[in-house]
């Protein structure tokens, strides 16, 4: 008898609402404080500077606000895991958006506000089953909004590795939700249960291809804690950096993730 398909992970919309504003809050605070000659320094991201990067930020949210105003989708076509592997493409007009942007808002605590306000009330007025065309297919509102968690905690530690002493912090719930994700986009990348991928206090997800662990302590263990994961998930920390630092643990011969990561492509 073939294995039963396991069910996708299911997020309550209030919820991630609630972690996608306070991650968003907590970089407008800090935003605030931010000099100009901290706002012109370079980032881990190319040439962007840091006013360009929380530009960035800010087209997090933005995108609902963008993609609402194409026409809906008639189905659904893309489920909430394909995202990861589909935000590429886009990569050369997200860079030019956000530095038009940067060069457009001097202000950018205003501007971040005014992108907060369309956000929420853009979530006030549609439900979460309203489709829009994502890079990743059709996907509901509700799933597209889980995905602005991976977005902002992703730039946050990009922030907080730009400028020295930031110490922006993670929403818990925002960090929790980024990590599942992102653990069930490399299971959904490599099939299989021989491989155990451990992510505390948040995931656990079984992947790789061989034979599959049933009971007891598994053959091949990963485990790293979540902020490590959503490095080495999003190309911030290479596989093998975070093996010789002792960010990762991994035991088994095939417990060696280097060729499956990043996800985010």
């Amino acid at each position: 008898m073939p294995a039963a398909k396991k069910r996708a992970r299911a997020y309550d919309p209030a919820r991630t609402r609630t972690a996608v504003l306070a991650q968003f809050g907590n970089v407008r605070a800090a935003v605030r404080a931010l000099t100009p000659e901290q706002l012109a320094l370079p980032t881990r991201l190319g040439d962007w500077t840091v006013r360009e990067l929380v530009a960035h930020v800010g087209m997090a949210l933005t995108a609902v606000d963008r993609l609402l105003g194409e026409p809906e989708p008639a189905r659904q076509d893309g489920r909430l895991l394909d995202w990861p592997f589909g935000i590429a493409a886009d990569a050369d007009s997200i860079a030019a958006t956000a530095r038009r942007l940067a060069a457009e808002h001097p202000d950018l605590d205003a501007h971040l506000a005014d992108v907060e306000r369309r956000f929420t009330d853009r979530l006030d007025t549609h439900p979460g089953t309203r489709l829009l065309p994502t890079s990743a297919g059709a996907l509901p509102l509700a799933d597209y909004v889980v995905t602005r968690t991976v977005e902002l905690v992703v730039h946050t530690d990009d922030l907080n590795a730009a400028v020295p002493g930031l110490d922006i912090a993670y929403d818990r719930q925002a960090l929790a939700a980024a990590t599942r994700l992102l653990a069930d986009a490399l299971a959904v990348k490599a099939p299989g249960g021989s491989t155990e991928v451990r992510v505390p206090p948040y995931a656990v997800v079984q992947c790789v291809e061989g034979p599959r662990h049933t009971r007891g302590t598994p053959p091949n263990v990963v485990e790293t804690d979540p902020l490590t994961w959503v490095r080495l998930a999003a190309g911030r920390l290479a596989w093998k950096d975070a093996v010789a630092d002792a960010k990762v643990s991994a035991s088994g011969e095939r417990a060696d993730l280097g060729g499956l990561l990043p996800l985010l492509r």
